[in-house]
């Protein structure tokens, strides 16, 4: 079981909460999700063409929506809010105004709140966005993970499994690779696993990154 689900999934209800909090009608169920695909993506162009990116990661673990019949209320989690702070114009204020202008928000009031993660190496969705960079960067994919697991290690998580799959280094034959350092309890409900899926476009194809990391357990 541990290996054939999603491990966000695996443990919604228990372990991690929905990243959409809202209700509606089936008639108008596809159209929130849709509109929450769009919120999602505006954010993420925008920290893109906004942020002032050195290490090429732009930091955001997570992004949650919670709706109201007048309201709409987004929380995005970053481990580097200060890079997005130092744009003009500043701060959430400026990504506030972007996301009304491109979804045409008239009549329902849109907040933005942008909260910081801690330990941000401690998430796998930053963790594969550095791993990501490098790989671009024609690093060793084995450094890579290596370079990635002595940062999880600062974070101070029990665990870590990451998985590459295909073309690495530019190989005719598209194969898996994977490393983990400490334990990962797949099967067990109640472990904290945080888990990601991440694909990259590189000159030789589509890579996929997959990141499990086992925080604590209840």
């Amino acid at each position: 079981m541990g290996q054939k689900i999603n491990p966000l999934g695996f443990r919604l209800g228990t372990i991690h909460d929905h990243q959409s909090v809202w209700f509606a009608q089936p008639k108008n169920y596809s159209k929130g999700l849709e509109e929450d695909q769009k919120i999602r993506d505006c954010i993420k162009n925008y920290v893109q063409k906004n942020m002032r990116i050195s290490s090429g990661v732009e930091g955001i673990a997570r992004i949650k929506i919670q709706k109201r019949i007048d309201l709409i209320q987004v929380i995005i989690y970053m481990g580097f809010p200060k890079l997005l702070l130092e744009g003009k114009p500043r701060g959430s204020e400026g990504l506030q105004m972007n996301i009304q202008k491109e979804l045409n928000y008239v009549n329902r009031k849109l907040n933005v709140a942008i909260t910081r993660i801690i330990k941000p190496y401690g998430n796998p969705n930053i963790l594969a966005e550095f791993i990501a960079e490098q790989l671009k960067n024609r690093v060793s994919f084995r450094k890579a993970m290596k370079k990635a697991i002595e940062l999880t290690e600062q974070a101070d998580t029990k665990g870590i499994q990451i998985q590459i799959a295909g073309r690495i280094d530019g190989k005719e034959i598209a194969r898996v690779e994977w490393i983990r350092e400490g334990k990962v309890p797949l099967q067990t409900i109640r472990a904290k696993i945080d888990y990601c899926s991440y694909p990259i476009r590189t000159i030789y194809g589509v890579l996929g990154i997959k990141i499990w990391i086992f925080t604590d357990e209840e």
